[in-house]
């Protein structure tokens, strides 16, 4: 039985994260989730239901659009697949509970911020506030008013350590060196996980940020490009984050 709610999970969180990577590509551009339907970004052909199945319909077509060929990136299947198993993860270690509803709607928060950093380096506040305000309801059911108050201080310390790096940052390299809604997703962070757990997560981040840079200007000298050395942090708290819960 636990098996079959586990892949149920695996299952649901894929096709949370097709819908994920929609919100968080399309939201920094203004446009609707729901409007224009899902379509080839090359040859704006409208996907049909058998090509929106997480992950089977690029495997199924090879990685290429139905209509004109066209290459599908990697990136979209990999997304869907380690939504699903954050899911499963999430049901395997809570199991039905409040817990479970609420990790599964940070992670889901996570998710899209990691989309909208990759594309558009942009953590939107909408998708900050609309999540914080579904934590602070669950964790008042959760924890009542007392325990509520100790997770939103748990926050606001965790936001005013992030300043104070950030800070520090801009002073060493004389330039900004994180954005503001790095600064708000860690206290984010602080309100889900506490003191110790956010703290963890700023450790791991770095280690998770150094990896893929160091990745990232091996990969450059191979392949002879120029290094790209604007790269989001968000997607590294996020990370870390995730490893935390």
């Amino acid at each position: 039985m636990e098996v079959s709610i586990a892949i149920g999970f695996l299952l649901l969180g894929m096709l949370f994260g097709s819908f994920y990577h929609v919100v968080g590509y399309r939201m920094s551009k203004g446009e609707s989730f729901v409007f224009p339907p899902s379509h080839c970004p090359n040859c704006n052909h409208k996907l049909g239901p058998l090509e929106l199945i997480p992950v089977l319909s690029f495997l199924l077509q090879k990685g290429k659009c139905k209509e004109c060929k066209a290459k599908i990136s990697w990136f979209y299947p990999i997304a869907e697949l380690l939504c699903g198993i954050l899911f499963m993860l999430c049901y395997l270690s809570f199991g039905l509970s409040l817990k479970l509803l609420i990790a599964l709607t940070f992670i889901s928060m996570l998710i899209i911020i990691i989309f909208s950093d990759i594309y558009y380096m942009i953590i939107e506040d909408k998708v900050l506030i609309f999540f914080g305000i579904l934590l602070i309801i669950e964790l008042y059911f959760l924890k009542g008013f007392q325990g509520l108050l100790y997770s939103l201080l748990d926050g606001a310390i965790c936001f005013v350590v992030m300043l104070l790096i950030k800070l520090l940052g801009d002073k060493m390299f004389k330039k900004e060196s994180m954005g503001g809604g790095d600064i708000k997703l860690f206290g984010m962070v602080g309100l889900f996980l506490g003191i110790k757990l956010g703290l963890l997560t700023i450790l791991l981040s770095v280690y998770v940020g150094a990896i893929y840079g160091v990745a990232t200007i091996i990969y450059s000298k191979i392949k002879k490009k120029e290094f790209n050395s604007m790269i989001p942090y968000g997607p590294f708290i996020s990370v870390g984050a995730l490893i935390s819960i």
